[in-house]
């Protein structure tokens, strides 16, 4: 008997589907008329023990405990879903051959993974577990998932990444905010202080930024703009922005604004009713291809942009759109490229969009199938690839308006891999004007191409034609009164944007040099119940469209150390979780250097913790309760209801 292991009901349903009928429904699980049997988790079955279970001690908090390090890991049922554990270890005994059915990542690997192992698999039986990876849910691609199965075992750098980000978080939370919370307690505080490895730097971010726009002074600063026209009888004026000479840095800020009106000012007399001298004209064609097809930070992003959704409601969403409507496929990716064969499918996901959005009927009637851009790469794509529609005809009116907006989206992003490139003009104009150099730059558009599927009004800068030597005319020097702005605060769509990139935060620089540009902070799976786990314990708040930080967030990280709420070590972190999954870098390697810096930062908590944290507010609001709810698997843990 072959038994499949969904991550969820509504996954094994979808596999159940997939396999020969007249199928019989049991507790907990589905027998195919083939004699195959297919069963579920639903979400993680399994827990992290509690500290008392590797000694009864570790009940009470004490820093002679810390840190808590166990020996050997141990996992728990969890108490809502232990029936359905049971299950699936009896079927698992019985079966000859197991299908691991998990999400195609690297929490949903794990999830199924420890639960074959909890069940005591081992030998031959657990060498030729085989891998089933669904990233769309109508039964055709199912049956196509089923039909070209991997070993389970070229999937264990994927599990063991997951497993060590599980277990550090497990040290890293409980250890410091025991430790925090100790310090706190002497200083007189009540509640408890929850650190966490994600949830601490992402609220730093946060409190950071507001704290550089109250004390942000803004500064007068000027530009001079010259009008030229090709001679004193022609009507067409365009201008170009002085570029200032070394000579003039004593002047300037460190971003090279002139901050002396007297200097603009004297710089527009001196350019007024003069000629000017051509010194370079460079008129370039250029094209800019189709944006790749989703992942979920790219969709968040956009559909905060667009609509202001929030991460969870876009994740809510297009989960929704994927499970229960089965429109889009797997959401939680963090890929954005596509598998070369899965250029065949195009026809017939075109044509389900045509009939699902009426809006995008036409859009469908011109677009090029015969087009095979750079989404299409087998080399960018493992476990899952971008988020797409699927082949199912089903109109989008019954969706209420959210889903319905992120699967337009979805299928628009889809579609502009089958138009030809955005192409425009590019001028750029060098000019001297009584010894002073002036820039002028114009953009043209020449053919719409993708872009027609997101009409948007563009500005087009007027600059005619110039040769090299040629001689024009300045009619007059304009100073440009400005002031330096400050940084803008959080949205949902640059909070986003600022984990999905995360260098850009990073202050040690050797570290800054071996991110990469697509490191983050946290996952695409996890993003979206982080953001919302700050709002819950009432460290972030919404004023209008923006996030901020709360007076307790702000506090608390003013009582931390900067290591812990700077991103710095989690930007590693993930970065090192990554090279797991791609065999680059081993557990050991991971977990060991941690147990190790877990004693330092502790003792160091000791010695500087009680003097900041005396400052932290008194109610602590938000704190205890929710902390008391927060599971320290992290990730789709928190996913355990039914669906």
């Amino acid at each position: 008997m072959k038994l499949y292991i969904a991550e969820k009901p509504s996954l094994g349903r979808a596999v159940a589907d997939a396999l020969p009928k007249p199928h019989r429904k049991a507790d907990g699980c589905i027998y195919a008329g083939n004699g195959d049997v297919v069963s579920w988790c639903i979400g993680h079955l399994l827990t992290q023990v509690d500290p008392e279970a590797y000694d009864p001690s570790f009940k009470q908090w004490k820093f002679e405990h810390l840190p808590i390090i166990p020996e050997q890991w141990k996992l728990k049922s969890v108490a809502k879903t232990s029936k359905q554990l049971s299950i699936l270890k009896k079927l698992i005994k019985q079966a000859d051959q197991l299908v691991h059915v998990g999400d195609p990542d690297r929490e949903g690997q794990l999830l199924v993974d420890e639960v074959i192992h909890f069940s005591g698999v081992k030998g031959n039986k657990l060498k030729q577990v085989e891998r089933c990876l669904i990233s769309d849910l109508t039964v055709n691609a199912v049956k196509r998932s089923i039909q070209n199965l991997r070993s389970n075992q070229d999937f264990i750098p994927l599990s063991t990444s997951a497993l060590a980000r599980t277990r550090a978080d497990w040290l890293y939370g409980l250890n410091l905010t025991r430790a925090y919370t100790l310090l706190a307690q002497k200083s007189g505080y009540k509640g408890v202080i929850s650190v966490g490895r994600v949830q601490t730097p992402l609220l730093g971010l946060v409190a950071r930024r507001d704290k550089e726009i109250e004390q942000f002074v803004s500064k007068p600063f000027y530009e001079v703009l010259a009008h030229l026209m090709e001679n004193k009888n022609t009507e067409q004026v365009f201008t170009a922005k002085w570029q200032p000479s070394e000579a003039c840095a004593p002047y300037q800020d460190p971003e090279g604004r002139v901050l002396i009106k007297a200097l603009a000012g004297n710089v527009a007399t001196r350019i007024t009713d003069q000629p000017a001298t051509v010194l370079s004209f460079i008129n370039k064609n250029k094209k800019q291809v189709a944006p790749l097809p989703y992942n979920l930070s790219g969709l968040q992003i956009d559909a905060a942009k667009r609509f202001g959704y929030s991460a969870q409601q876009v994740l809510d969403a297009a989960q929704a759109l994927y499970e229960r409507h089965k429109l889009i496929t797997y959401p939680r990716s963090d890929s954005r490229y596509l598998p070369r064969n899965h250029h065949q499918q195009a026809k017939y996901v075109t044509q389900a969009v045509a009939n699902n959005e009426p809006l995008l009927h036409q859009a469908v009637q011109d677009a090029n199938l015969s087009i095979k851009g750079r989404a299409w790469n087998d080399s960018k794509v493992d476990a899952h690839h971008a988020i797409i529609p699927t082949d199912t005809k089903k109109s989008t009116s019954s969706l209420d308006i959210v889903a319905k907006n992120i699967y337009q989206l979805v299928a628009r992003q889809y579609l502009s891999q089958f138009y030809d490139d955005y192409c425009y003009a590019e001028c750029v104009a060098e000019i001297e004007i009584n010894k002073g150099l002036f820039i002028s730059k114009a953009k043209s558009k020449q053919s719409d191409g993708w872009k027609v599927l997101f009409p948007q009004k563009e500005t087009e800068n007027f600059l005619p034609t110039l040769k090299k030597g040629q001689i024009l005319y300045c009619q007059r020097g304009e100073v440009i009164d400005k002031n330096t702005q400050p940084p803008a605060h959080f949205t949902d769509a640059t909070l986003l944007a600022a984990m999905s990139n995360i260098a850009r935060f990073v202050k040690d620089s050797e570290l800054k040099k071996v991110l990469k540009e697509t490191d983050g902070l946290g996952t695409e799976a996890t993003r979206a119940g982080i953001i919302e786990l700050l709002f819950k314990r009432q460290f972030l708040q919404r004023i209008g469209k923006t996030i901020q930080a709360t007076e307790v967030g702000r506090k608390l990280i003013e009582s931390l150390p900067d290591s812990l709420t700077l991103p710095d070590m989690t930007a590693l972190w993930e970065m090192q979780l990554n090279a797991i999954s791609q065999k680059q870098q081993s557990y050991q390697g991971f977990v060991f250097p941690l147990q190790d810096q877990l004693g330092s930062i502790i003792s160091k908590a000791i010695v500087d913790g009680p003097q900041a944290l005396i400052n932290l507010p008194a109610s602590p609001t938000g704190f205890k309760k929710s902390f008391r709810k927060k599971r320290t698997t992290g990730g789709k843990a928190s996913r355990l209801k039914k669906d």
